[in-house]
């Protein structure tokens, strides 16, 4: 009897979860694996035939302008999740000491971007940004302009319109994280006449580092292949691997070469992030141990 008992608790997980795995293969798996079969085809389209070949990465890494717009595709990645992070983090720290009816309000208001179109925030911004936007007719109202500045089609829009996008993922996750540490260890630190910044130095930031490896994780794969608003906010000026793929995929439709950048990026990306993370859970886990101690 007991054993019948103990089979199914171990069986049970496996068969609730058998859906959810079904559902990865056929629809996330199986496509990814088809996508990285053409990028191995030696021509420039999928009706060219088959085959294997290097052709497609060997063209990408020759090239060095596609080295560059990887490379900066990574720096702007990092500034905007550099920037999500002293943003959404005092924002999810605050949300996280709230009252519950409190915090879902204003949780609501800080997460209100992601339930917009990412059309309508875009075309939004183009419109504060432009020439003619609120921006500059503010500018020129107050006389620090005296002619409309272009604001548009420069990377610093860029990392405006992508931090702006991405830092309630930020939030959320600093949110979650910091709901579990208890206010009495900061009451702890008061008592033993440590200030606010070395209580948040010492105690909060190393205990959230798992909410802060999240959002920065979330918000630089976001960032690294976001193909909209580079493309109409950057313009051709601002090039980012993401927009280029899908310029190569949809409007070229050469399969194999989209199909290579976007394996490169998704391993670099995969590198680089694992990288980070671990640099940076070494170094803030290792300075919680030592304050501890």
């Amino acid at each position: 009897m007991k054993h019948s008992v103990l089979s199914r608790r171990i069986v049970n997980p496996a068969l609730l979860l058998a859906p959810m795995v079904l559902l990865l293969a056929g629809f996330l798996v199986v496509p990814v694996l088809g996508l990285l079969r053409s990028s191995f085809l030696p021509g420039s389209h999928l009706l060219e035939g088959g085959g294997f070949s290097l052709q497609q990465y060997i063209r990408f890494f020759s090239d060095s302008y596609y080295s560059s717009v990887l490379l900066e595709t990574f720096i702007d990645g990092f500034a905007v999740s550099l920037i999500c992070l002293l943003v959404g983090f005092p924002v999810g720290y605050s949300l996280a000491r709230l009252p519950p009816l409190e915090r879902r309000w204003r949780t609501i208001i800080a997460i209100m971007p992601l339930t917009l179109s990412l059309v309508v925030i875009v075309f939004g911004w183009l419109i504060v940004l432009g020439r003619n936007g609120v921006v500059n007719s503010l500018f020129i109202s107050l006389g620090i302009f005296s002619s409309p500045k272009q604001f548009l089609f420069t990377r610093p829009a860029v990392l405006l319109v992508l931090v702006q996008q991405f830092v309630p993922f930020m939030i959320l996750s600093v949110m979650s994280v910091v709901t579990q540490i208890h206010p009495v260890l900061e009451q702890a630190a008061a008592n033993l006449r440590a200030n606010r910044f070395t209580t948040f130095r010492r105690i909060i930031i190393p205990l959230a580092v798992p909410g802060i490896l999240v959002g920065f994780n979330l918000v630089f794969v976001l960032s690294i292949s976001a193909f909209v608003t580079p493309r109409l906010v950057g313009g051709a000026r601002i090039a980012m691997l993401g927009s280029l793929i899908y310029e190569r995929i949809m409007s070229e439709l050469n399969w194999p070469s989209g199909a290579a950048m976007a394996f490169v990026l998704f391993v670099s990306g995969f590198g680089f992030t694992a990288a980070i993370n671990a640099l940076i859970a070494s170094r803030l886990i290792a300075g919680g141990k030592r304050y501890a101690v």
